[in-house]
Order: C-alpha cells, then sequence, then structure tokens
C-alpha cells in the first residue's frame, strides 16, 4: 500500500517540477527582453513640453524668402534678457528669417531635472534667457555672414531644475514689456543655477536669425492676388491671408494647403477680434494648451497685424524639427512643437503706399513699415531694369 502511494505520487512529482522549471524559464527570457528593450528606449519621466514661436520673412518677386536685415531696430526686450556677444554687430547681420521668441514650457507633477539643447544649423541664437554658456559655443567671429556658415549655431542648458510648486519670483525690468505676456500660463516655473547666481523664469526663451528657406512661397500678381506653393513635402495645417491699411482690415483663413493655391485679396471689413479668436482656435488645434495659446497671442498681436499684407501659417512639425532640432533629456513623455510663420508680401498696392510715402515725405506712413522698409524699396529695386528708377529708389531709403 504504501508502494502503490509512492509510486503514485512521482508523476505529480515530476510534473511539478517541470512546470517550475519551464516557468522559470520564461520568466528568465521575459527579463531579458524587457531589459534590453529598456537599454533601447531612453529613459522617460512624467513630463509634458509644449514650444511655440515664429519664423518670420519676406518674400522676393519670385515668391522665395529675400535676403534682409532681420534684426534692425530695438530688440524690444527686458534688459535682464542676454544677448549674443556684442549686440551692435547685428545691424549688419543678414538673413532670410527671424527666429522670434520661441519659449519653452514644462509641465510635471513633482520637481525633476532635464538637460536641454537647441541647434540651429543654419542660424544663430541672438537672445536667450535664463543664463547660458553655450550660445553658438562652436562660433567663430567670420560666422557672421549666416550663408558662409561652417558650423550650427544653437544653445543648451545642461542643468534645469522643474519646480512645479516653486514661488513665481521671476525678474522683471523697469517698464512693461510684451516679453511677460509668455508668463501667463499654469507651466511650472523653472530654475537655472549659473556663475551669478540662481535665476528663474516661467520658460526657456531664446530667440535668432537664420539663412534658410521657408517651407512656402507666395507672389502678388499686378490685380493683389497671392498664388501660393507648398514647397514642404508635408501639408501646410492652416494659412491665414492678412492685409490691413490704416483702420481697415480684413483676412481669408485657407486651412491646410497641399500643393497649391490661388487667394484673392480679403475684403477689409473686418475685425481684430474675430481674427484674435480665428488665430487662437487655430493655435489650440495644432496642440497648445488654451492658455499658452492666449499667452502667444497677446506677446505678439501688437506686431503682427501691421499695415501692410501678409501670409501668417502653421509651420509644419517636421519643418521645425529639421531647422531647429530640439533634444531633452531625459526625453518627455509628451513634445507638442507649433511654429506660426509669417510672410511678408509687397504686393503692388504696398509698393504704391511706400512710394507715395516717400514722394510727399510722408514718415508717418513710412514709419508704419518699421523693419520691413527696407526690404521693400530692395523688393521693388529687383523688379525694374530701369537705372534712373532704381537710382530715386536708393536715393528714397538712404533720405528717409
Amino acid at each position: 500500500m504504501t508502494r502503490r502511494t509512492t509510486g503514485a505520487a512521482s508523476p505529480r512529482l515530476l510534473s511539478h517540477f517541470v512546470f517550475v522549471v519551464v516557468f522559470v524559464m520564461i520568466l528568465f527570457v521575459l527579463t531579458r527582453c524587457l531589459g534590453h528593450a529598456a537599454v533601447q528606449q531612453p529613459p522617460q519621466n512624467d513630463l509634458t513640453v509644449h514650444e511655440w514661436g515664429t519664423f518670420t520673412s519676406i518674400a522676393d518677386p519670385n515668391g522665395s524668402a529675400m535676403d534682409w536685415l532681420p534684426l534692425s531696430g530695438s530688440t524690444d526686450l527686458p534688459s535682464f534678457v542676454e544677448h549674443f556677444r556684442d549686440v551692435a554687430f547685428k545691424g549688419g547681420l543678414r538673413g532670410t528669417v527671424r527666429m522670434e521668441t520661441p519659449v519653452l514650457y514644462f509641465y510635471s507633477p513633482q520637481e525633476t531635472t532635464v538637460s536641454v539643447e537647441v541647434s540651429f544649423p543654419k542660424g544663430l541664437i541672438t537672445e536667450w534667457y535664463p543664463h547660458s554658456d553655450s550660445a553658438n559655443s562652436g562660433l567663430a567671429s567670420k560666422d557672421y555672414a549666416l550663408v558662409m556658415m561652417k558650423r550650427p549655431g544653437g544653445i543648451s542648458w545642461p542643468s534645469v531644475h522643474i519646480l512645479p510648486h516653486a514661488a513665481s519670483d521671476f525678474p522683471t525690468g523697469s517698464s512693461q514689456n510684451h516679453y511677460y505676456a509668455a508668463r501667463q500660463t499654469s507651466s511650472a516655473p523653472i530654475e537655472v543655477t549659473t556663475p551669478a547666481g540662481t535665476q528663474r523664469e516661467k520658460f526657456l526663451f531664446y530667440r535668432g536669425v537664420a539663412a534658410f528657406s521657408p517651407p512656402i512661397t507666395a507672389t502678388a500678381s499686378a490685380d493683389n492676388t497671392v498664388s501660393l506653393q507648398n514647397d514642404s513635402s508635408d501639408p501646410i495645417p492652416n494659412l491665414i491671408l492678412f492685409e490691413r491699411r490704416g483702420a481697415q482690415l480684413g483676412y481669408r483663413v485657407l486651412g491646410p494647403l497641399r500643393d497649391q493655391a490661388s487667394l484673392a485679396p480679403p475684403v477689409l471689413d473686418g475685425s481684430l477680434e474675430s481674427l484674435y479668436s480665428t488665430l487662437e482656435s487655430i493655435l489650440i488645434s495644432e496642440g497648445l494648451y488654451p492658455d499658452e495659446a492666449h499667452a502667444m497671442l497677446e506677446t505678439w498681436k501688437s506686431s503682427w497685424f501691421e499695415e501692410g499684407s501678409r501670409l501668417i501659417y502653421i509651420v509644419p512639425r517636421a519643418f521645425v524639427d529639421s531647422v531647429l532640432p530640439l533634444h531633452i533629456y531625459p526625453a518627455p513623455t509628451n513634445t507638442t512643437r507649433v511654429f506660426l510663420g509669417r510672410l511678408e508680401l509687397v504686393t503692388p498696392l504696398t509698393q504704391r503706399a511706400v512710394e507715395s510715402a516717400f514722394l510727399h515725405g510722408d514718415r508717418a506712413t513710412l514709419a508704419k513699415y518699421g523693419r520691413f522698409l527696407e526690404a521693400i524699396v530692395a523688393f521693388m529695386i529687383q523688379q525694374t531694369d530701369d537705372e534712373k528708377r532704381q537710382d530715386q529708389l536708393f536715393r528714397y531709403l538712404s533720405a528717409f
């Protein structure tokens, strides 16, 4: 009886033993696989990063971005913002694109630290805050000619402390400035340790100028109709044609642009309030939080809708990543980048208005075109082979 019991138990013990061995082997294989996968993927944290910015350019007679002085005039920034080398060099720095006020917002439920690096292969970083030791660190003075740059510009912050519960004790200048509007979001304060002490802000801020071609070309015909060509491999997600003449303004919303389109000039019966609402909704649809979209609009609404004609469009994300690579480590769970393109159009109506203002010494009208005035006259010079007319246009500009 004892032998029968012992004999009957052996198969059960054997089966349990086999099961355990197989289970341990499977567990070992899974552990190795998961460990291998972890090595292949960069570490992530519970962090979300949102960024917005603007690429500003001017269309030449062929519709491409023309060479101009994107950094002429006032920098219009608080005194604590840092500048690349000597600010004076910028008066002669020519480029095709002004990269205006990208800001990086960080959202995290707990304190964390990341490194941030922005590369600008065809450009220079010209302003930033907080402090960075690495702005355009690989460039020599001869690289100021953007088309001759041998090394990319860029900037990095090796240790950005994200402090979701920190006080909002950010620096302020002596006067009001549109820079501060970007702080009106729910993002976490950030802190950077510098040789001069700790600096806090609501975001990482930087600006620059570059010599690349935007993803769109545009030409205006004699009747002010605008012909558009998407030069990107991706659709332009949304586009607005805007025009302002004195107190009157109008705009047309095209929607996505996949290939080509032609737009008649807008009827000048619109309102800024309606345009603000439309543009804010577009920014939100592209992934910005409502308070971020509002902050972006508040930052730039005093200059986006000046006298003249322009395209305001959403830059394809893939294009942004190609001309302005961003690397954050550890990698955020989500990174959203929303950039607006601003392409100034020198329409026949704009040319007539500028030439009339020069003829009559109307400095008030000329001042409305601000930093774009030199480029508008250069556009007009390129359009004519008449040497007398070219000389006259040069005299207009030198007398202004």
